[in-house]
């Protein structure tokens, strides 16, 4: 049985999109198509409902078969070849719409074209044809459909299609019964779900036009006789007590009496048909919507954020992203830094990188977003003896909030406009302060280490609340500015709220070590740096692991990846083997390595509001800055191949 999902509205009610529609791909016997009679008379053209008739019926204007071919067929179509007969040759053809002779055919139809069509052109043909109707061209099926010499669908299919769209119920079940040999090889099970389909329209109706007592003719008569959905059958019961029309769509969740309701009646019909016996409605928009769909999942630089669909791509091109404005080589080089740099962070509104470095400072740089271009701003210096192993960005990117290694016991916020200390933190002397971030409001700040401390803290450097035994290496705020995440040494990620009452509960498990985590904007994707690993996406929600990334070498080292470029479509990360990696979301494999550090890649950032900008920090005391080619570069980079054949979406965000 062929069943298939569909949205759009069939026949001469066909109005809705139906692009988004899931099908499932017939078989080719349910996909063969017919040639039109050999002796028909008139144009063979499809009817105003689709039909593939002349003047009449097919059947009345169609040579009979051969003696060979008669027996056991209803209304021309072979009982178990849903419409087709295996001739003396193991070729299929119809008794009904296919001739069967092109000798004949040449001598008796004075419009044949001579055009043999295979099996694939045939059901072309149709699809052509159906697309044809549905947008109210029928001259054109008719000329189309007279010149192929194919059909459009069963002529009792297009009769009980007009008949159920009128709401002629006696007339479409007549039509079913012609009907049974060819749905599923008349099995009972699936017409007796057919016949309730009809029933249950039919007695909605009634009730609908104010005739209860017909309602319950029916639902005694007709529905309860089925034996059938018995749940169902109380269900409709109950909307006799109705007191209204509103309470019964209400309740009902229907539509009420007319063309609409009916549709979609007949689009539940129509996945019980063979497509040699009708299509689903709008067949070849739910194909091409499909290629879509695939050309989408294959684009190597897609958009998340662009929903791809036959409005908004064109059909005369593959689709394909643009690499233009992607970042893939080396636009700038810091190195102003004197040892290794750390880390490295754009601020949010994207005109400022700070990076920090073993050196003991920390540089910021202005973004000139036109040229991509940066220019060394100042040098935040004031402690010389904290290595910087981290920075935080306030959400209005004023302050930073600056921390060192597992030995600091302090760390600090710096006003980046005028370049002065605003705090410096500090609780014990034993503290291990290697982790630090904002809040999303950016009113608080909660850092810790591995020494066993979590610190909750207002911008003015005063504790608000603490959790004590809490050995974490990274932390992160969720949206709702309360629950904290961190990473502790139980390879665990945990959230922690410091609310009355305080709770704090398991969000993810590791089987390795947890060096280092980000959280995407959305809230809703985790990307952990795992010891010994690698890369690993989380959907922090679900509380699953989503995907491991491919290519990244990583030991023990502290390894900071980040979420990024369009609408946060991609990932990037270093590694150990000097390499910058970025993947797309939803892929494995590496879409691009940015060569050109010649030490462990510790950190990068890409910039969150001009996408074509990403930076890297190195072991090799370098910062460098990665942006698009030039148009006509021949520069390369160790990037797998993005090129692209039309340019969908564009990355030159300045």
């Amino acid at each position: 049985m062929n069943m298939q999902n569909t949205t759009a509205l069939s026949g001469s009610a066909a109005t809705g999109d139906g692009s988004g529609s899931t099908v499932e791909l017939p078989t080719d016997g349910d996909q063969a198509t017919h040639l039109a009679g050999s002796s028909t008379t008139g144009s063979g053209s499809g009817s105003g409902s689709g039909a593939a008739a002349g003047d009449g019926p097919a059947d009345q204007s169609v040579q009979q078969p051969s003696s060979a071919h008669s027996n056991n067929t209803t209304n021309g179509h072979d009982v178990k070849q849903n419409g087709f007969a295996p001739n003396n040759n193991g070729s299929t053809s119809s008794n009904n719409n296919c001739a069967l002779d092109g000798e004949n055919n040449r001598e008796n139809n004075g419009g044949y074209t001579g055009v043999h069509l295979d099996k694939s052109s045939q059901e072309i043909i149709r699809l052509i044809g159906q697309y044809l109707h549905d947008v109210g061209l029928e001259k054109s099926v008719k000329t189309l459909m007279g010149e192929s010499n194919c059909y459009l669908e069963h002529p009792s299919a297009t009769k009980f299609r007009e008949h159920v769209l009128v709401g002629d119920w006696s007339k479409a079940d007549g039509d079913l019964k012609d009907l049974e040999p060819l749905i599923d090889n008349g099995k009972t099970a699936t017409i007796t779900e057919m016949k309730f389909i009809l029933l249950e329209q039919k007695y909605l109706e009634h009730l609908d036009d104010g005739n209860p007592l017909d309602a319950l003719h029916v639902l005694r008569s007709e529905l309860t006789p089925l034996q059938h959905n018995i749940a169902r059958v109380h269900q409709l019961t109950s909307y006799m007590m109705c007191s209204t029309n509103h309470d019964l769509y209400q309740r009902a969740k229907w539509d009420g009496k007319g063309i609409t309701s009916r549709a979609l009646v007949m689009e539940r019909l129509q996945t019980f048909m063979p497509p040699s016996v009708m299509m689903s409605p709008r067949r070849l928009r739910t194909l091409l919507q499909q290629a879509v769909d695939l050309q989408t999942q294959n684009c190597p630089c897609h958009d998340m954020a662009w929903q791809t669909n036959l409005q908004t791509v064109s059909l005369l091109t593959d689709h394909c992203c643009t690499t233009d404005g992607f970042p893939m080589q080396t636009i700038q080089v810091l190195t102003d830094h004197c040892d290794e740099v750390w880390f490295c962070k754009f601020s949010p509104d994207g005109l400022k990188l700070a990076t920090g470095s073993k050196d003991s400072t920390v540089i910021i740089w202005d973004v000139d977003p036109y040229k991509l271009t940066l220019k060394h701003r100042r040098v935040l210096d004031g402690q010389a003896q904290l290595n910087v192993s981290f920075v935080s960005w306030s959400p209005d990117s004023k302050l930073i909030l600056v921390g060192g290694t597992e030995d600091s016991h302090e760390l600090f916020i710096w006003n980046v406009d005028d370049g002065k200390l605003v705090v410096k933190f500090s609780q014990s002397l034993e503290d291990s302060l290697a982790c630090g971030t904002f809040s999303r409001d950016g009113n608080h700040f909660v850092c810790g280490g591995q020494k066993g401390q979590l610190y909750l803290c207002d911008l003015n450097g005063t504790l608000i609340d603490s959790w004590e035994g809490v050995r974490v290496n990274s932390v992160a705020f969720r949206a709702d500015n309360k629950t904290i995440l961190a990473a502790d040494n139980h390879y665990r990620i945990r959230g922690y709220n410091f609310d009355n009452p305080r709770s704090d509960f398991d969000i993810l498990r590791e089987p390795h070590p947890i060096m280092t985590f980000s959280i995407n904007a959305a809230d809703r994707l985790a990307l952990l740096n795992v010891s010994n690993q690698g890369l690993h996406l989380w959907d922090i929600e679900d509380k699953c692991l989503v995907r491991r990334f491919q290519g990244i070498r990583q030991s023990n080292f502290a390894i900071h990846s980040c979420f990024g470029g369009l609408n946060e479509s991609f990932v990037a990360s270093g590694s150990e083997d000097k390499v910058v990696y970025i993947w797309h979301l939803k892929r494995e494999e590496p879409l691009a390595k940015l060569a050109g550090h010649t030490k462990t890649v510790n950190c990068v950032s890409w910039n969150p509001v001009y996408p074509s900008l990403l930076a890297s920090a190195s072991d090799d005391a370098t910062v460098r800055i990665w942006g698009p080619k030039p148009t006509g570069s021949s520069a390369t980079t160790e990037s797998d191949d993005c090129s692209s054949s039309s340019s969908s979406s564009s990355w030159n965000m300045t």
